[in-house]
């Protein structure tokens, strides 16, 4: 009888996979919506031609001219388009700056924050620079990561432009400068992305756009990243004590009582924690970059300090706070004679939890994919997602993932799908005019 019972369920999760991979039939769009799927694909060379010149512009994180460079590169797309350009500088938290673009509408419909990033995480010193396109796909430092992103910005808003719809739009643009390697402190950082989204009601994160099996997924949430140190410390001696009432056990046997205890006693849905770097011994250090370390002792003697570094990420800020003081709650129960302090990092990213505003967001995105005849996106897993600037913003509802489809981000060889380029492009046009014509909520 189980046999017969389950078998049910199969068919039934195999139709919803088989209805999710079939292209939806496409309800006919409006004059205005064909206009503006009809400029997307006209200017597709254009746009490709936009991110190579993008992605010729070094702007890591740390290369401040570079970021600059970009910035009035994408200052110089959206101007024409009747934005307000403001650029930011973050000299007091150590980068560039970010670009702050309004457009002012008829003041009736949904505002729109528009979230993308200038920087890159490949610096003037990586030895991956070049662009190269080979057919459809594209390849360069960034090109996904998130220069294409900011060209379905500019595509999108282009094509708006062009089927008369932009006019009536109320969009705030936010372009981050150091979106890689965040400045400090992160509340001047960001202080201007919450302000944008303050003034706000949909926030729409033109990040990489996430596939499964080669389906396109709907993103609706965000992990928080944030990095702690743990540092233990004890009485040294000479090992043929070691564990015994004088001295105690050392530094090494109690960072690793610790950290199996995580192992062992953390675990819980939708939250990862890792351990990156590891030190001990008689002197143990880490260096001023944090990403590696220095020890001095010797197998005969006692380890007096230990530090190890990892970071915590968590599906909402609720669960950051719990998981928190159980990692507290840990670190207390010191072996005899040992002490151990575990700090959190100051310019970690909060989480963005999977809300019922952002899946109604995700239905209308699911909408405009019927009209383009397009599959529907199922809801993706936050955990296939890395932190991102949407989260500081989450108080409103929010989209995740509207840029480009490609491989290997934050990493030498990236690639990006040229195709979801203009894909992209048309989803969020229509989207953006849909949400433009819907009242506002009163905040």
């Amino acid at each position: 009888m189980p046999m017969f019972r389950s078998a049910p369920r199969v068919l039934v999760a195999g139709a919803l996979c088989l209805a999710l991979a079939t292209p939806a039939t496409a309800a006919p769009p409006s004059p205005a919506e064909a206009k503006m799927i009809a400029a997307v694909e006209a200017e597709r060379e254009r746009h490709i031609g936009l991110l190579e010149e993008l992605v010729k512009v070094n702007s890591g994180s740390m290369n401040l001219q570079g970021v600059e460079q970009v910035g009035r590169m994408m200052r110089a797309e959206l101007e024409p388009l009747g934005f307000d350009v403001r650029w930011i500088q973050m000299q007091k938290t150590g980068r560039a700056g970010h670009i702050v673009a309004t457009h002012k509408g008829n003041g009736r419909g949904k505002r729109m924050l528009l979230i993308g990033h200038l920087d890159t995480v490949f610096e003037p010193d990586s030895p991956f620079q070049a662009w190269t396109r080979r057919g459809d796909i594209a390849e360069g430092p960034g090109v996904g990561d998130d220069k294409g992103g900011m060209v379905i910005i500019v595509a999108a808003l282009r094509a708006m432009q062009a089927a008369g719809t932009l006019k009536a739009a109320d969009i705030i643009v936010v372009l981050t400068g150091d979106e890689e390697k965040p400045g400090s402190p992160i509340e001047l950082a960001r202080a201007d992305l919450i302000a944008a989204g303050k003034a706000s009601d949909v926030a729409l994160d033109f990040e990489g756009l996430s596939r499964a099996g080669g389906q396109d997924i709907g993103s609706i949430a965000r992990r928080s990243s944030n990095s702690w140190t743990l540092k233990t410390t004890a009485k040294s001696g000479h090992s043929s004590g070691v564990c015994m009432e004088g001295p105690g056990c050392g530094a090494v046997y109690e960072m690793t009582r610790i950290l199996d205890a995580f192992r062992r006693e953390l675990p819980e849905p939708n939250l990862t924690y890792n351990v990156g770097v590891l030190v001990g011994g008689a002197q143990a250090s880490v260096a001023a970059d944090e990403t590696g370390g220095t020890a001095s002792g010797k197998s005969n003697i006692i380890p007096a300090e230990a530090v190890a570094l990892g970071d915590i990420r968590t599906l909402s800020n609720e669960q950051e706070a719990r998981v928190r003081a159980k990692m507290q709650a840990i670190v207390d129960r010191h072996l005899p004679k040992t002490n151990a302090t575990l700090t959190f990092s100051e310019t970690g990213y909060p989480a963005m939890a999977p809300t019922a505003g952002n899946r109604a967001l995700l239905a209308k995105l699911n909408a405009v994919n019927e009209t383009l005849g397009l599959p529907q996106m199922p809801e993706g897993d936050p955990a296939s997602r890395g932190a991102g600037d949407i989260a500081f913003v989450s108080f409103i509802d929010g989209l995740v993932g509207l840029g480009t489809a490609g491989e290997g981000s934050h990493a030498p060889g990236e690639t990006v799908d040229l195709t979801s380029l203009e894909v992209q492009a048309k989803r969020a046009a229509l989207l953006m005019t849909r949400l433009s014509q819907e009242p506002r909520g009163k905040r």
